[in-house]
């Protein structure tokens, strides 16, 4: 698995870029899943959790370190201060280039660890732009008010625009190149294909807060290469 990259570090918190597949805290049904939270105890003395994002979206998320600057940062967060910003790829083209899906989520009424859309669920609100239609494609840029658990995937699976690879409000199907290239022949070193992506298509792109010291500060976690090259070929190949 790709390791975490540190973007930013002073002496009061840290900001990494989280890789897909890997969880913000260690699993307590299964202790063999990498987690940031042991990663970042191999290499430091203390560490507080601020926020969370999910194992298989990848991006931007920090760390205090220490109790003050935890409690500063988690303040923010729970008052909704945080400016968050993500960057997906999904199925079809949103109708409007522009809006807001405000719609309640809570635990979905059959299946464990799946959230819905429900009458009685918290307010939840996220607002998108479509940044470039790519074919039976759009990529996104999501800006969240609310930051309930699976948020972004509910509310673009409710709207009849899943996430592309999302195995549990989509599908988990692949991106691959012979799907959109023409005359595509696998190489000679390969007995078969492999996906250009096949993990979630979110990624924590940007957070804009006051840090500790007060100063204002927004951050960015650049593009994985999975995405980065999903993207490259899908506008080189796809009319």
């Amino acid at each position: 698995m790709q390791l975490p990259t540190i973007i930013f570090e002073d002496d009061n918190f840290l900001a990494l870029n989280k890789p897909s597949g890997m969880l913000t805290l260690p699993d307590r049904h299964d202790s063999k899943l990498p987690s940031l939270k042991q990663w970042l105890e191999a290499r430091y003395e203390k560490i507080f959790i601020v926020h969370r994002i999910d194992k298989d979206t990848s991006g931007l998320i920090i760390f205090a370190k220490n109790a003050i600057a935890h409690q500063f940062l988690s303040k923010q967060f729970e008052s909704r201060l945080v400016e968050k910003t993500y960057l997906g790829l999904v199925h079809g083209t949103p109708s409007a280039k522009e809006g807001t899906y405000d719609a309640p989520i809570g635990e979905h009424p059959v299946i464990k660890g799946k959230m819905a859309v429900v009458r009685k669920g918290k307010s939840s609100v996220t607002h998108y732009s479509v940044l470039e239609s790519i074919g039976k494609f759009s990529w996104l840029q999501f800006r969240i008010e609310t930051g309930r658990t699976h948020q972004i995937r509910v509310h673009l699976a409710n709207a009849g625009h899943p996430l592309v690879a999302d195995a549990l409000y989509g599908n988990a199907q692949p991106i691959f190149l012979s799907a959109i290239k023409h005359r595509f022949k696998l190489s000679k070193s390969e007995e078969e294909e492999r996906p250009l992506l096949a993990r979630l298509a979110l990624h924590a792109s940007t957070l804009s807060f006051n840090a500790p010291d007060g100063k204002a500060m927004t951050l960015e976690a650049p593009l994985p290469k999975d995405l980065e090259a999903t993207l490259k070929q899908l506008r080189k190949w796809v009319r």
